[in-house]
């Protein structure tokens, strides 16, 4: 791929997340049902709702899954717990509950990941040196000169 943006990468880490939502559980080794398994006849169907089931993630979607999950250990631990979280779906009031911080210093947060996550995607090291700001306001750069 190209040029990298935020967008794209936020965009990539919800459907990672989605992907995972959708594998199935894990479970204990040794773990099975002994019962066989039960067939409903027409008659046993009448009346009920059907039961839609969504299908199983593609060879090629649990690939870029863990690939964009793999993007998170460029970060902080607990940075990448957090835009995981909001990836996730996780709505901002338990996220700042869970890492004690304000909505703003949140939000900030999660925007400095996404940006560290853009600059090394596109081949670039912020330095250390440099504040959030900087490092947030040129990866937003960078998507603007891409979409103009």
């Amino acid at each position: 791929m190209g040029e990298w943006t935020t967008a794209q990468v936020q965009d990539r880490l919800e459907l990672a997340a989605g992907v995972m939502r959708q594998m199935p559980a894990v479970m204990p080794q040794g773990f099975f049902n002994a019962w066989p398994e039960y067939f409903h006849s027409f008659a046993d169907k009448v009346g009920q709702e059907p039961q839609m089931r969504r299908p199983r993630p593609s060879p090629r979607q649990i690939t870029q899954a863990e690939e964009a999950m793999l993007w998170l250990r460029w970060l902080e631990p607990e940075d990448g717990r957090l835009v995981w979280a909001r990836a996730d779906g996780m709505a901002w009031k338990p996220i700042c509950w869970q890492f004690g911080l304000s909505r703003t210093a949140a939000t900030k947060r999660w925007q400095y990941g996404l940006a560290v996550i853009t600059w090394r995607l596109n081949g670039r090291v912020p330095s250390p040196r440099r504040s959030q700001q900087f490092v947030i306001e040129n990866a937003n750069r960078l998507s603007r000169k891409i979409v103009l």
